[in-house]
């Protein structure tokens, strides 16, 4: 497969046929993280509290209104991605997982799937796979996400990513309902720039200190900030051409894991998408000022 690593700013650092496999170390220190993180104390009281107090209640309505105006506050050329994105997704079969990977499925079957869409729909889309070593209390790990990239006509050219798990990232343990309530307000899939994307890592990691402190437990080295950032703006490597063995129908046939991702994608984005449209305001002026119109084209007719 035909890969190129690169820094998160977009330049490439080195070139060459790199395979796509990666080891699963960071996994691995991030559990003994997590059972560190809960074994030495460090998640406070054992409270299960999940209700909001008041002062609490407060601090994530205020980080709950930012949430929308990030929606909103998009370039024409990220709503337009975004549009083709979510078409392309509810477009995909689970027949279409077949015949994008060779190999065992390790769910990035429906990344491959997507990008060839985008590719066969003129899109200089990718498979990114960024990885990151740990620093400090920061654990490394690494993430799986497609990118775009964007040639403008001055030259230049900018990445706008494409995540399709976006909520998982920021889910804690034992959160509050207001919590819950701003982190099913996120987009189910993230079409943007890592500028924008930022913005919504910053809120939701306010918001999960916010709830975790209701239970006497910090935020969890996973969910800092440092890490957020890390899964999008570390060294990557993209990946868009299909394994050679592919040509020779070596496809995987267990697609277990990618089809029922893709069912619960489909789902939740065409109940989005619905929400989006019900929310939307009728455009009544519109409508008042093309009745003339059609009463005096009515009119031409029958004369």
């Amino acid at each position: 497969m035909d890969c190129r690593v690169c820094m998160a700013g977009g330049d490439v650092w080195m070139r060459g046929q790199i395979g796509g496999n990666f080891s699963h170390e960071s996994e691995h220190d991030l559990a003994l993280m997590v059972t560190d993180f809960w074994e030495n104390g460090s998640a406070g009281a054992e409270s299960w509290c999940s209700s909001d107090s008041d002062s609490a209640l407060s601090d994530l309505a205020h980080l709950a209104d930012k949430i929308p105006f990030y929606k909103r506050s998009v370039a024409q050329y990220e709503k337009d991605l975004t549009s083709v994105v979510h078409s392309l997704i509810l477009s995909i079969s689970e027949n279409d997982l077949h015949f994008v990977k060779s190999g065992p499925c390790n769910a990035s079957c429906l990344k491959f799937s997507l990008v060839k869409l985008l590719r066969l729909s003129g899109y200089d889309a990718a498979v990114c796979v960024a990885r990151w070593q740990g620093s400090g209390k920061v654990p490394g790990g690494d993430h799986e996400y497609i990118d775009v990239v964007n040639f403008n006509n001055s030259g230049s050219s900018e990445r706008l990513i494409i995540d399709l798990d976006f909520r998982s990232h920021f889910e804690i343990a034992r959160a509050v309902h207001s919590y819950d309530r701003i982190l099913n307000s996120l987009p189910v899939v993230y079409v943007g720039s890592l500028t924008r994307m930022k913005q919504f890592l910053q809120v939701m990691v306010e918001a999960a200190r916010s709830s975790l402190k209701q239970n006497s437990m910090p935020l969890p080295p996973w969910r800092s900030l440092a890490y957020l950032q890390a899964k999008w703006q570390s060294p990557y490597q993209r990946e868009f051409n299909l394994d050679e063995e592919n040509a020779n129908g070596a496809y995987s046939s267990d697609h277990k894991q990618c089809s029922g991702q893709l069912k619960m994608l489909q789902s939740l984005l065409q109940s989005e998408i619905e929400a989006d449209r019900m929310l939307k305001p009728i455009n009544t002026d519109h409508i008042r000022r093309h009745k003339p119109d059609r009463r005096r084209h009515s009119l031409l007719w029958t004369h």
